[in-house]
């Protein structure tokens, strides 16, 4: 089977001249399809910035990238017909939603750009499928909770029907109630739909919790590669991931003496 996403070689850099910052170096990875893939480290690890040149939004890269079966060349924007494909769900659920656009709009713009004809029904499938139904249909995102907001963003997002769904720290700005609501509606999704997740996290009990495989990124690099499985038994070996899993607090399945 060929796997849905592969990165060879990436390097991604932020700036210009004396400015210019090496955020991503030499970064391979390959994810199977349905695969959910975690990428985990501290702030300035390198992941998030990973994760925007694979949703098409930063340029400055170089490498080797597939997506879908279909390469992405360094150095441009992605056409419009990749957006269809490869959804992202951002961090902040307020800040990634137009505030004056109503929850159906919201939903509806993008369906008209990618040309769907039954964007009605698909609205209305969507947001029961999100947990919100139709009473939030016309709301504006201040009138919505943060989990209420970032159900909206999930629902944007799958309502393309993608096949790669990128997710950045999507629940580290809710309450701890409202993350576990939001972690079982997008394993959820997981099972229901046909679609390959890449989820960033500084959160090892988040990751552990979502996801099939780890890699572990530190300064920009990619320092090691797990399963879920051998990060919660600690079956480590990089003194970074240590560290991690040391500051971490309520990692299912860990030995506090180990």
């Amino acid at each position: 089977m060929n796997a849905a996403i592969v990165i060879q070689g990436v390097d991604v850099f932020h700036g210009q001249g004396a400015q210019r910052f090496h955020a991503v170096k030499q970064a391979s990875l390959s994810i199977a399809p349905r695969e959910t893939f975690g990428l985990v480290g501290g702030s300035g690890s390198g992941k998030s910035s990973l994760l925007r040149v694979l949703a098409g939004l930063s340029p400055n890269w170089s490498g080797s990238i597939t997506m879908a079966g279909e390469a992405m060349p360094p150095g441009q924007r992605p056409p419009r017909a990749f957006h269809r494909h490869v959804q992202m769900v951002f961090q902040d659920p307020y800040a990634s939603l137009n505030p004056r656009h109503t929850v159906d709009r919201i939903l509806s713009e993008g369906l008209a750009l990618h040309g769907f004809q039954d964007a009605e029904q698909r609205i209305r499938d969507m947001l029961d499928q999100v947990g919100l139904g139709p009473r939030f249909r016309f709301r504006y995102p201040h009138e919505l909770s943060g989990g209420q907001r970032q159900r909206v963003a999930i629902a944007r997002a799958i309502s393309l029907e993608p096949q790669i769904l990128l997710l950045d720290e999507p629940t580290s700005a809710l309450d701890a109630s409202v993350q576990a609501e939001i972690l079982n509606l997008l394993m959820t999704i997981r099972q229901q739909r046909p679609v390959t997740c890449v989820f960033v996290s500084h959160d090892l009990a988040v990751i552990t919790h979502i996801c099939d495989r780890v890699a572990v990124m530190q300064h920009g690099s990619i320092v090691e590669h797990l399963t879920a499985d051998e990060l919660i038994s600690r079956q480590v070996s990089h003194p970074y991931t240590r560290q991690l899993l040391a500051a971490s607090e309520g990692l299912s399945g860990s030995d506090p003496g180990a």
